[in-house]
This record gives structure tokens, sequence and C-alpha cells, in this order.
């Protein structure tokens, strides 16, 4: 396939008129072009990497805690319709025995179709209890390394993130011990500023979705998210429009800069379904609109109703995040976070053929996945 003519997100983070030629499924620059090869005019179109979620649970009625095949099947052409090519679901806070078949069903997905599984993001259960959210209390318990091995063997690897609330007892210890086996992230934790520079010295690099489920900033006590200005760490943005209000969305693009922001849907079941009564981890759902909350308790979000295309084109219409800062934050940050940025993340020779089309508004025309147009 030869795209012409489109404005191309390039491995500078920036657009550039150019035309891309994929063969065998992968990007190639400089190649000839052939006799019967597929071309398309995008003049006047964006083409974007496929965007890469590293932190969702689900969508169109599945949770990937369900540990079912279709409905994992079913998710991942949702995302790929979307322009999501590349997904790494999260887990909810669960017992090692729910965990395990999870674990069991993402490791024998086969990526036929739709977006690609390519790694997991454990949420929970490593978390505070004080710092639940819509997560399931009666599964929290403390850090356990010899638990989280034995799910990433049975996962054939594809744990990615581990999230960690780090004040909690025995959790330091656990960062120190698997820092070099899997990337560690602060979350769904009370931490004070000091404690959270701890967490950082023994190996966290990232912090799960910005300012939910942890302390904010005082002048008197900064608190975790300044740890993390301060240390350098990669952090997650929900840009749904009910996690974080604009405004905090363009400082933190502003602060930590656009190489160290990364967007995520943290979307359930009801993305791409009508307002309605969903669950998430176990816990009834009240979709309204874009936002999602427990039943039982109303003032607690339970993830978003949006997919990470739409966060990503809301951070740009909406919020006033620059484009090109926001499609990397939503495609190369993610991909290199968990490692697969060989394969996904940027329109570089070598990556798959993994491309969104859209106009000006950011509507999508077209999605290509490995140089096939997605019917």
């Amino acid at each position: 396939m030869i795209i012409r003519n489109a404005k191309v997100f390039t491995g500078g983070c920036r657009f550039e008129e150019r035309d891309l030629l994929i063969r065998d499924g992968r990007i190639v620059f400089g190649a000839v072009p052939m006799d019967g090869e597929e071309v398309l005019d995008a003049r006047g179109s964006y083409a974007l990497p496929g965007l890469v979620d590293i932190h969702f649970h689900g969508a169109v009625g599945h949770d990937f805690c369900d540990a079912d095949e279709a409905g994992l099947q079913a998710i991942a052409d949702f995302e790929a319709s979307k322009g999501v090519l590349a997904i790494c679901p999260a887990t909810m806070t669960f017992s090692e025995e729910i965990l395990n078949g999870i674990m069991d069903a993402a490791a024998a997905h086969k990526n036929e179709r739709g977006a690609d599984l390519v790694g997991i993001n454990m949420e929970g259960p490593y978390i505070s209890p004080r710092k639940v959210g819509a997560q399931n209390p009666k599964y929290v318990m403390g850090a356990d390394a010899g638990m989280f091995r034995r799910l990433q063997a049975r996962s054939g690897g594809l744990i990615k993130l581990v999230d960690v609330a780090p004040e909690e007892p025995g959790n330091l210890d656990f960062i120190r011990a698997c820092r070099d086996e899997v990337r560690i992230s602060i979350a769904h934790t009370c931490t004070d500023y000091e404690t959270a520079k701890e967490a950082f010295a023994a190996g966290a690099s990232h912090m799960t979705h910005l300012y939910n489920a942890m302390p904010g900033i005082t002048h008197r006590a900064p608190g975790p998210i300044i740890a993390a200005l301060e240390e350098g760490a990669e952090v997650e943005l929900i840009t749904d429009g009910v996690h974080i209000h604009p405004a905090m969305v363009r400082f933190t693009f502003r602060t930590f800069g656009d190489s160290h922001v990364i967007l995520v849907a943290d979307s359930m079941m009801a993305c791409g379904l009508p307002d309605g009564q969903y669950s998430l981890g176990g816990q009834a759902v009240t979709v309204c609109g874009p936002r999602a909350t427990l039943t039982e308790h109303p003032d607690t979000i339970a993830g978003s109703a949006t997919c990470l295309y739409d966060c990503m084109r809301h951070a740009v219409l909406d919020m006033g995040v620059p484009l090109a800062s926001a499609v990397r934050a939503a495609s190369l940050n993610p991909a290199r976070s968990i490692g697969i940025d060989a394969d996904y993340g940027s329109l570089e020779p070598g990556r798959w053929g993994n491309v969104v089309l859209a106009d000006g508004q950011l509507n999508i025309q077209k999605v290509i996945r490995r140089g096939k147009v997605l019917a």
C-alpha cells in the first residue's frame, strides 16, 4: 500500500507532508513503488500512528477481566475501529485465583485481527485500602513478588505494568525486588511526598491516572505528584472531560512535558454502548453520558465510557493541547513505556503499518492495520 500526500506524524513528533509505503505489513522508506500496489490519496488528511492504550478495562459490553476469548476479541475489534491498534488492558483488584484465569485467557489470545494485545496492566491488588476507588476492597493486599512472578509466568510475560501503593507495608521492598522485571507505577495511594520519592528511588517510574486516587498538591504537603515531576516519571492522564479539568490537563503537559505524558482511556465495558447499568470489577456501575460512577456510591468515578481516540480528540479540540503533543501522548509515549516501540507507536521504518487517517477535526476517515484498510 502507498499512502500519498498525507500530513504524516514523524519520528520527530511533528507533521510533514510525505508518502508512506507499507510492504509485508510494515513501513518502509525509500523503496520504489511497484505495479499493483494499492494507492490511497490522503491529501489534506493527517496520518497518525495507530494509538496504544496501556490502561483500560473493556468496551462494548465486555470486560478484560471476564477472561473470555470472544469478549477479548470483541474488545480488540472495537478498539481497532476507533484507531487504537495496540492494547494493554488492565486487571482489577482480584485474588490470585481469579487473576490466574485472566492471565490464561490473555496468553491464549492469537492477535489474528483487531487491536493487538501487547501487554497487561496489573492495576490491583497491591493498592491502598483507603484509596480503592472503584476497585473491590475485598481483595486488596500487600505487594507479593512471588505472586507477581507466578502470574507473569502464567501470562507468558505479558504483564508490562504493576501498580503499587508504596506506603503500604512491604511494598517498597516489592519495588526493589521487581524493578528490573516490570515497569512499576504508583497508584491508588495515600503516599506523601517523601515516601513517593523513596518509591522512585527504589525503581518506580510511572504514575497511574495522575490526580485520581492520590493526594493532591498543597504548598506544605506537595505529595506524590510533585515527587513524580522532580523524578522525571511518566504520568497517565484520562482526558475524557470527566476525570480532570482541562486547565489541569494543560498544566500537566506544560510542567511534565509532552515526552512524559501518556493519554489513557481507563474505559470500562460501557464504552461504545448507550447509557445504562453496567459493572466493573464485580461492582454495579451507572453510566450517564461520559460519566461512569459506582451505583451505590455515585460520587465515585468508575473508569470512563470514552475510548482513547476520543480522549485524544477531546484533549486537542476541547482542552487546548497541541495536536502533535496529544498524538505523541497517545501513541509513541505509551509504546515506549511498555517496551513495544520497535513495532508500534510511530510511523517510522520497520514499524507495523498501523495508520489512522483523519481530517482537520480529527474525525477518522480510515483505519489501516498492517497495511490493510479495516472495513
